[in-house]
């Protein structure tokens, strides 16, 4: 019985030893199949951007249908909206808790001190980062945070009709609040056109405050605390307040808009105004034949000439489906040298990036102008979180100035008391 079970035992072990490779063979062909690959998902952003031009739309959905092609697992949804309810867009989003994704705008400050906004720094790539101008980076921080990035830029000047300077014996562009005054007179005397084109329209309000503000030794914001009725802001805007007591501004200073004032000027009917960079682009192509020139931002008699800058950005808005990774390969295509230069050239901006900077100034010599002097111009104070309210307050200020009798000083007292009370200051 014994010898009977070692032959039992014996059978089984060569049975094991024989089937062995058979098993181990099994085992690795189990383990050699490859895996189901995870589903990958969709994504989507939204971008709300801003409308510069008729140029705008068609670059940016050119673009964004160039992206899906080349990323089909990334959805774009593209709004591209006028400046003029851009506000009431994003708002109504926000209000429904769908904001965008990103948002091409001019403020951010306000986003951010509520908590709204990503961080960029964990979206954008080291290369993007890396080749954007460093001083408007640096604005678009609160407290080390990048909670935005630079877009487009622009230096303001003089754009002035040549034809109508000669036919004004007018051999220059003025420089000085004297000289733009006599200027205007000039102009206004050949019975042919308005002298300056001043805009005090909901878009620009601010703009045309920060001429004589800056223009006259003055500033939004001094020492870290509003400065807004300052005596040299006081008297910057009496200046502007005189011009056209004077008659020797367009006639509707809070109704025809920068857009409408740069075509007046192209038709003959205005004599100067200033504007941006995108003149020089925008307004030959409706009048070719419009002889044209540029000079500086007049300032106050004796008082240091001022560069003043604007520049927009992109902010993005925390989802219930941010995707950073889809975010910055999107931010990479639109930044990518080749698109970014090409919307550059036809809106007429000044470019944010030090690659498509560089390559433009070396073909361009007033390019390379405009550019330094961006990186010395004087900004809104866009780090403000209150920024956004003084802006919209600053909006009524025209008609009350200019037709309701509120002098310079009261409107200024009111603005610095709103902008201490929504700051805290």
């Amino acid at each position: 019985m014994r010898d009977l079970t070692r032959q039992v035992r014996r059978a089984v072990v060569v049975i094991i030893v024989l089937l062995m490779p058979f098993v181990l063979i099994s085992c690795m062909q189990s383990n050699s199949k490859p895996s189901a690959a995870p589903k990958e998902e969709r994504a989507l952003i939204r971008f709300v951007a801003s409308e510069y031009s008729t140029e705008t739309k068609p670059i940016l959905e050119k673009l964004v249908k160039e992206f899906e092609l080349k990323n089909p697992l990334i959805d774009i949804e593209l709004q591209v909206a006028n400046w003029d309810i851009l506000d009431g867009i994003y708002t109504t989003m926000i209000s429904k808790n769908q904001p965008p994704d990103l948002l091409n705008t001019n403020v951010y400050a306000h986003f951010a001190q509520d908590g709204l906004l990503n961080n960029f720094s964990d979206i954008i790539s080291p290369e993007l980062a890396n080749k954007l101008y460093p001083n408007l980076q640096e604005m678009d921080q609160m407290n080390g945070i990048q909670y935005a990035i630079p877009y487009v830029a622009t230096i303001r000047q003089l754009y002035y009709n040549i034809e109508l300077f000669q036919k004004a014996n007018i051999t220059t562009p003025p420089k000085t609040w004297s000289e733009l005054r006599e200027a205007a007179r000039k102009i206004k005397d050949t019975g042919e056109a308005s002298g300056f084109g001043v805009d005090l329209t909901d878009n620009e309000t601010h703009a045309n405050l920060s001429y004589v503000f800056y223009g006259s030794g003055g500033s939004w914001i001094k020492d870290g605390k509003w400065a807004i009725n300052s005596p040299a802001n006081v008297e910057g805007l009496t200046f502007l307040k005189e011009l056209f007591d004077q008659g020797l501004t367009d006639p509707e200073p809070t109704v025809t808009t920068r857009d409408e004032k740069q075509r007046i000027l192209g038709n003959g009917e205005l004599g100067m105004m200033i504007s941006g960079n995108y003149f020089s682009t925008v307004v030959p192509k409706e009048f070719p034949n419009l002889n044209w020139g540029i000079g500086p931002i007049p300032v106050k008699d004796g008082t240091p000439p001022i560069t003043f800058g604007v520049h927009d950005v992109l902010v993005s808005f925390k989802t219930d489906h941010t995707n950073k990774e889809a975010l910055s390969k999107f931010l990479d295509y639109l930044y990518d040298d080749a698109a970014y230069q090409e919307m550059i050239k036809r809106e007429g901006f000044l470019p944010v990036t030090t690659t498509v900077g560089t390559r433009l100034s070396d073909q361009d010599g007033i390019m390379k102008s405009n550019l330094d002097a961006l990186s010395k111009a004087k900004f809104y104070p866009v780090q403000e979180p209150s920024w956004q309210a003084v802006l919209d307050y600053a909006r009524k200020m025209g008609d009350a100035v200019l037709y309701e009798h509120t002098t310079p000083q009261e409107a200024l007292d009111q603005l610095q008391h709103f902008a201490e009370s929504k700051s805290g200051r």
